[in-house]
């Protein structure tokens, strides 16, 4: 086991901190955002203006920082730490988290590891340019491993959390896929693709269960495990003049992100291999810790 730098400690930072100190990683990570975190078991939390240092000693480095219209956060705050670290050789791996956003609409058509990017929103044209500033820092240097993620939930951010809270929606727009994927199997994938000694070079990896779906499939079936009624139905035509700007990016682009490369190079398969295992096991936690 190495040290393990995990630069964003927000949702999934925080399970991939945890998973690796559990297995016995040296684990720090940084926080940007003022607040609170939870317990974090094992994990030193420094501020992100201070990671200097720690960018020295780290043999691996997990960056889930999003960019801003100013580029990437952490190459410009910390590039020259991280150019230092990669010209001594001790930064054997990098992760960079991105979104499976940077492949556009594609119909409800497939993507694979393979299939190349054609980003059609501001937000994922930054994702683009900063796995293209990642890939300039790393190259023939470390390994690189970009994770592109689909949609993330979890314990606390869930359809269950939005029904409870009611501000779910059950938008009804046939045919259009969401792909999703569970905290703690980004956290799995992570820790399987930074373990692996690999020689230099960059690789794609989708971090996305098996099962793309209809938004308001999940939603009928969260409120049916609840015991309540779904909101009612409305149509995509309907619901579009209320949305937020992010809302209608996502529902602009209709594609199915494939994973078997992925699974197959990092040698996993998930713990939640759809949005139904998912959720069973959200409120089953729920459940455990209602009753203590």
């Amino acid at each position: 086991m190495g040290e393990l730098l995990v630069i964003g400690l927000g949702y999934a930072g925080q399970a991939v901190a945890c998973r690796a100190a559990s297995a016995g990683w040296s684990v720090a990570g940084t926080k940007r955002q003022p607040g609170p975190l939870p317990p974090l078991t094992g994990v030193q939390v420094l501020a992100f203006a201070e990671a200097g240092a720690a960018i020295a000693r780290a043999s691996h480095l997990l960056v889930t920082a999003q960019p801003g219209e100013a580029g990437d956060p952490v190459i410009a705050a910390h590039g020259p730490a991280i150019t230092a670290a990669l010209a001594a050789g001790s930064l054997g791996w990098i992760g960079y988290v991105s979104t499976t956003g940077v492949y556009g609409d594609r119909g409800g058509d497939w993507v694979d590891e393979a299939t190349p990017p054609a980003p059609g929103q501001p937000r994922t044209r930054r994702r683009l340019e900063a796995e293209q500033a990642w890939r300039a820092m790393a190259e023939g240097r470390t390994a690189l491993d970009i994770l592109r993620t689909g949609g993330i939930y979890g314990p606390r951010n869930s359809v269950f959390d939005e029904l409870r809270a009611g501000t779910a929606r059950h938008v009804v727009k046939p045919g259009h896929l969401f792909s999703r994927i569970h905290r703690d199997d980004i956290a799995q994938a992570c820790c399987a693709a930074m373990a692996a000694a690999r020689p230099p070079g960059a690789r794609v990896l989708h971090l996305v269960d098996d099962v793309p779906v209809e938004s308001a499939v999940v939603v009928k079936a969260a409120a049916a495990m609840l015991g309540i009624a779904p909101p009612p139905p409305i149509a995509f035509e309907q619901a579009l003049p209320k949305m937020s700007e992010m809302a209608r990016s996502f529902w602009s682009e209709n594609r199915r992100v494939a994973n078997a490369a992925t699974k197959a190079a990092l040698g996993i398969q998930w713990l939640y291999p759809s949005w139904r295992e998912g959720l069973a096991a959200i409120l089953a936690e729920e459940r455990r810790d209602t009753a203590l």
